[in-house]
Parts: C-alpha cells; structure tokens; sequence
C-alpha cells in the first residue's frame, strides 16, 4: 500500500491534490513515487551548477533526471546561486522551496538569507525571494523545513555558528514570508552541520554531521522543542560525508539514509538501510543497489504522487541520454578515454564521456548502437575484438561492427548484455577496465558482460 501522508489545509482553503479539489480540514495524499533536488559539481567543476536540479524515482534508489540533467529554477538575487536545496510539501498543499544563499565554493561568506520558491507542482516555481534568519556575523548553511504540528507552524532548521562553533538554529513561519527569531535548535557542544528531520510513529528523528570523527548520526525526541534531541545512534560512516537524508519507503516499514561526499572530488552519494528507524541499525547500500543523479550534490528528497511523478516527467523530459553500469564493478561506467572504449568509477570528468544515445543499430534496426554525446557522429565499435570510440564513416563494416542486440543480463536477467550482430557468439564485456566482444563461457566472463542501462 502507498505511505499516506496528511495534508491539512488551514481554515477553509481549497485543497487541490492529484487534480481534485477539496474544501476541508484534512486531506491525505497518497504518496507513490520521489523527488529528489539538487544542485551539480564534478571533479573538475566542469559540471558545476549553482541552482535548482530535478529528479523523480518510483522506488527512491533509481533516479530519472529531469530536463536533460539542466537546472529548472536559478536563484535571481543575492550571490546568485544556490546550495543545499530543501524540498517540502505544506500542508495547505503545494510545495516549498528552500536553499542556501551561496554560489560556489567560497565557505567564508557571510550570508544571513536563504532563497525561498514557492511551487504548486514543481512543474513551475513562483514567488522566488530571500528571507532573512538573523542578523548574526555568520552563514546561514543548508535551511530544511518541516511542519510543527504541535505548534501550527513551520520550523526552518539551518547551520549557523554559537560560540565558536557550528550549531542548528531554527525559525518558525506559518507563511515563508516572516520568520519568527532564531532559537538554538541543537547544540551537543561541537562542530555539528545539516540537520534533517524526519517524523515516525510520534517520534522526531534529527540526523545530523558532526566533525568529531566525520560520521553522520541520529538524535530523537517526542517533541520538536529545541534542546530536545537526544543522540541515539553511534555513527554512520562511508568516507567523508555530511549533508544526511532520511526516507521511509512508501511501501514497507524501510528507511534510507543518504549522505554526499564532502569533496566534488569524490563527488558520490551514499545510502545505507534500516528495517527499524528506532534503533541503532544502519546497512550499507551497494552501487548495484542504487543510482545517483549524474553530478548530484547534497540533495533531498520528497514523496509524491505516481500524477505527480508522471506529470513532473511530461513537463520535463527524461534525458535522451543513458549512463551505463558495470554488474560486477557497480561504481564503474562506460565511458571513451583517448577513443578507447572502458569502464572507469564515477566521479570523473569530462562526465559527458559517458553520455550515450541508445540509437536503433546502424546495421540492424532492432538492436542498438551507442552514439556519443560528447563526440557527435561517433560511435562504440570493435576492431580486432577491443572496442573504441569511432566516426561513423557509413560504410557496412563501421555499421555491423557498432551494432548490438540487446539481451537478459548473462549474470542476471534484470540487468542488461549487448551481443555483438556480426559476431553474435561473442558479447561486449570489460577486461583489466578495457572493453572488448569476446566469447563468454565462464562465471567471471558472464558477470563482466551485464550492464544496467540508466541516467
């Protein structure tokens, strides 16, 4: 069954969910599907965007990026970009928009506003503003909203310094337009960044990063009275990571975490697993287990609807281009490097190496060819069994020789393998990260021959 999650709408204003009207104190949507926002950096900085990115999933691990991976909202004032965006559904219905006031990478900035959209459906973004939090010499770090159902109102949860040190503050609005004064959220006494807060079964789960050890953990309390939280969990750790998410599933009692790498140079997100959010019980998600939006950088994600979801796709646009990942080296994409066709573990740039046009085959029209986005006209082909990155020179060699038939995954029929059209006994695999169509026979030779087609 679809995660319900109410909707109050306030006094006697209409509510207009999935296309229907309501006038009433208390509605319900059905979620079935995600949306993750973000905004894009790579290793180096060529896919640096400072602004609003989208993405929707209908399982919350594969993620469709939308608008070709290009932003839908960039801020119109202040520095001009945007980090740590923060996606949330009022509960009069329609969303939210909140994000750090910072373009790029200069963390010594000073900045005591953050960027507020307001959006009915995500398919536009109206009301863009900045909102003042306080008027302390400090920033104002990766602003996320939840609703205080206790007290009427919204709380707006932000990074700021107290005493020397990074603490979260929050501020109360019923309207994102006025802000009630900033009160000290959580302060355990150290550098703590990112909170984000998750509501369970009358509990309040706040995760957080701190810069004791670099891990991420989770506080919890039966109010969101700040000073509340107690810490509860012994820290998740995969790297240097910050900027925590927690989802539940929509479907089963299941939770994700998901942390960003603290560096673009080492520009991935991570996520982890718990059947019990209550409990101390983090489980490592592998790269088979999940995808990221190309470039993706601290993102959040909200539940919608499956009308949502497809509308968001109708307005948008998937990409005309797939990312392709290795079975057995799930971090790995296809990818050309010096026209050698190769699988090589993501982050790296130039990122539009691996952008493919999943093209009916050139010599067969029922199979596939994998045209380049970053060299038009050029396409994977084997030569002498290795396979490089050539220009089509439209003879019916180049085209049967960059043709494929595409198949069950030889290691699993979920995933994807490409048999070659003129060679057919033989199918395109990786060796020592060099990719080949070669004759496929053993259990290695299968796993390093199934691909996942995805963005």
């Amino acid at each position: 069954m679809p995660h319900r999650r109410t909707v109050l709408a306030l006094g006697l204003s209409a509510v207009v969910l999935a296309g229907t009207s309501r006038h009433t104190a208390l509605a319900a949507v059905d979620d079935e599907a995600y949306v993750m926002g973000y905004f894009t950096e790579s290793p180096s900085r060529l896919a640096d965007r400072y602004a609003l990115h989208l993405a929707v999933s209908l399982d919350g691990l594969t993620w469709i990026p939308l608008n070709q991976g290009e932003p839908v909202a960039t801020p119109a004032s202040g520095t001009g970009g945007l980090r740590d965006p923060h996606i949330l559904r009022r509960h009069t219905g329609g969303f939210v928009v909140v994000a750090t006031d910072l373009l790029g990478t200069d963390f010594t900035r000073q900045n005591q506003y953050i960027h507020v959209w307001d959006s009915a459906d995500l398919r536009s973004f109206t009301g863009y503003r900045r909102l003042r939090m306080h008027s302390m010499p400090t920033h104002t770090w990766a602003p996320e909203s939840f609703f205080d159902a206790a007290r009427g109102r919204y709380g707006i949860l932000y990074s700021a310094r107290h005493h020397g040190r990074d603490a979260l503050y929050v501020n109360h609005t019923t309207d994102f337009h006025t802000v009630s004064a900033p009160e000290l959220f959580f302060d355990p006494g150290f550098d703590v960044l990112d909170g984000t807060m998750h509501s369970h079964g009358g509990t309040h789960y706040l995760y957080y990063k701190s810069f004791v050890d670099g891990r991420l953990y989770g506080a919890r309390s039966s109010t969101l009275d700040p000073g509340g939280f107690t810490t509860y969990t012994s820290g998740v750790i995969s790297g240097g990571i910050e900027a925590p998410i927690v989802v539940k599933s929509h479907t089963r009692d299941e939770w994700w975490l998901w942390g960003d790498s603290f560096s673009p140079i080492n520009g991935e997100l991570y996520a982890w697993r718990s059947g019990n959010i209550d409990v101390d019980s983090w489980t490592a998600l592998t790269k088979a287990q999940y995808d990221q939006p190309l470039n993706a950088k601290h993102p959040t994600i909200c539940g919608i609807t499956r009308a949502e979801h497809d509308a968001l796709l109708a307005r948008w646009g998937a990409p005309a281009w797939n990312r392709v990942k290795s079975y057995n080296l799930p971090d790995h994409y296809i990818r050309h490097s010096g026209y050698a066709g190769r699988i090589d573990p993501y982050p790296f740039d130039p990122y539009p190496d691996s952008q493919w046009s999943l093209v009916p085959g050139l010599a067969d029209g029922a199979g596939v060819s994998f045209r380049s986005i970053s060299h038009p006209g050029h396409y994977l082909r084997h030569t002498g069994f290795a396979v490089v990155l050539a220009a089509d020179d439209g003879g019916a060699a180049f085209a049967a020789d960059a043709t494929f038939r595409r198949v069950p995954g030889l290691a699993d029929p979920a995933w994807t393998s490409f048999r070659s059209a003129n060679f057919p006994d033989r199918h395109l695999r990786h060796a020592d990260h060099l990719l080949r169509v070669d004759v496929v026979s053993t259990e290695t030779d299968r796993r390093d021959a199934t691909f996942r087609v995805g963005y």
